[in-house]
């Protein structure tokens, strides 16, 4: 009796020991998530090109800001547009097939204009053909990934994956600035083609499309769950979704503070801050270099907002979040200068913690309110960031070629975040009796 005691005792220690082991492991969703994080990084060199690209295709072609600033705005609206029907791809032919295939459209369309000649060959290679690819590896992707392999940690997971735009513009836009400036841009719209090239094999190899593909449970969930049949009608599927999204006001509400975010960051920083400084004496290496600082700062920031959204209620942080991003915008006319000083530098290090804070308590709304198609409803509410930022890109072109310099963009962008700031409070909370459940 003492012996087979004892035989279960040590059979019981050893299976306590075993799982002990596998609690301890790391969870195969980090992995994902560290490879999702390095595809958006490589993915994000082609957004780190457009702004540096502007006074050298006007001196080289002769071509207008505008005209150029047209070229961009494609891009970014169909980087947008293009995401709720990349998420519904993913839900039908996987995560993996869909990113790699976006990758080579990227690699093709920005090697492509080192051959162009004209303007409207411009529109084609970065409007069309790097919009749709980008518009595939757009945040819709990373919500696919966050909503698939976690149940828990999403806030944070989204803040580390939205801030792997951030850190690839950090590595991308000193080397990118550097390469125009001593070699012309030619060499730079290469080199982005081969770094979206050089992350096709880590998609391939290594990204999977959900955690039942390699027998695991969702990071913090407590039961298996199997994976979803493939969801035929893509097109249609993300079409339905957003026209029952349309008729619920947070849809609005979301997609309208989101346009005014894209505005303020891809159309208006992103776009014009290195040509608006250089129009302020400014070398573009180093106006170049204070974007990439405000990449440091992006990733800190939105790493933080994602920590903050798991403890703290979204609405009011969007709030405060546009509110302080409105008034440092109307400061910055009169912080552009020929050199870098300090009240400069403190624009720049409170801009980037901003920067895309935001797409965390966005994304947690999101899911709040639309359930399991919430990464395709965050997909479309992307597509008005996109749109919203496209606009300015374009009349940013516009005003620079009407009035001489940016200033009217600077106050109207900052107006719009004091609105921003007040659409986010509207935003009504869905009771937790009413919410759909959330399938990770």
């Amino acid at each position: 009796m003492t012996q087979t005691t004892d035989a279960a005792a040590g059979t019981a220690s050893e299976q306590t020991a075993r799982t002990g082991r596998r609690r301890t492991r790391v969870h195969r969703a980090w992995f994902v998530a560290a490879v999702t994080f390095v595809t958006i990084i490589g993915a994000a060199a082609f957004r780190s090109l457009p702004g540096l690209l502007i006074d050298p295709l006007h001196q080289e072609f002769h071509w207008s800001r505008g005209t150029i600033g047209l070229a961009v705005s494609v891009n970014l609206a169909l980087y947008g547009l293009t995401a709720p029907f990349a998420a519904a791809l993913m839900d039908r032919f996987g995560i993996r097939r869909v990113v790699a295939l976006a990758l080579i459209v990227i690699a093709v369309g920005s090697g492509a204009t080192v051959w162009m000649t004209e303007a409207w060959q411009l529109l084609l290679c970065w409007g069309l053909l790097v919009g749709l690819g980008s518009g595939s590896m757009a945040l819709a992707f990373a919500a696919t990934v966050t909503n698939r392999w976690f149940t828990e940690r999403r806030g944070l997971v989204t803040g580390i994956l939205t801030a792997a735009s951030a850190s690839g513009q950090l590595i991308f836009l000193p080397l990118l600035s550097w390469i125009i400036s001593e070699h012309d841009w030619r060499p730079a719209a290469v080199t982005v083609a081969l770094a979206a090239l050089a992350v096709v094999p880590f998609v391939w190899l290594l990204l999977r499309d959900h955690p039942a593909d390699v027998g695991l449970k969702p990071y913090g969930a407590t039961e298996f769950v199997e994976k979803p049949p493939p969801v035929p009608g893509a097109a249609r599927r993300a079409v339905s979704v957003l026209l029952s999204a349309a008729r619920t006001g947070p849809f609005w509400l979301l997609a309208g503070t989101f346009a005014i975010c894209g505005a303020s960051t891809n159309g208006l920083i992103q776009t014009h801050f290195v040509p608006a400084a250089h129009d302020h004496g400014m070398p573009i290496t180093a106006a170049a270099s204070l974007l990439a600082v405000i990449g440091v700062f992006d990733v800190v920031g939105t790493i933080a907002s994602g920590w903050f959204t798991d403890r703290f209620e979204p609405r009011r942080l969007l709030a405060v979040y546009y509110a302080l991003r409105g008034i440092s915008l109307l400061f910055l006319p009169i912080l552009l200068a020929p050199s870098v000083h300090p009240p400069m530098l403190f624009f720049i290090v409170f801009y980037g913690l901003d920067w895309v804070a935001t797409v965390p308590p966005t994304l947690a709304l999101c899911r709040e309110q639309y359930g399991d198609d919430s990464a395709i409803v965050f997909g479309w509410v992307l597509a008005s960031h996109q749109v919203g930022a496209a606009l300015v890109a374009f009349l940013g072109g516009v005003a620079r070629d009407t009035f001489g310099s940016y200033d009217v963009m600077w106050y109207a962008s900052g107006a719009l975040c004091a609105v921003a700031a007040l659409m986010a409070l509207v935003i009504r909370r869905r009771p937790a009796a009413l919410a759909p459940v959330v399938n990770p």
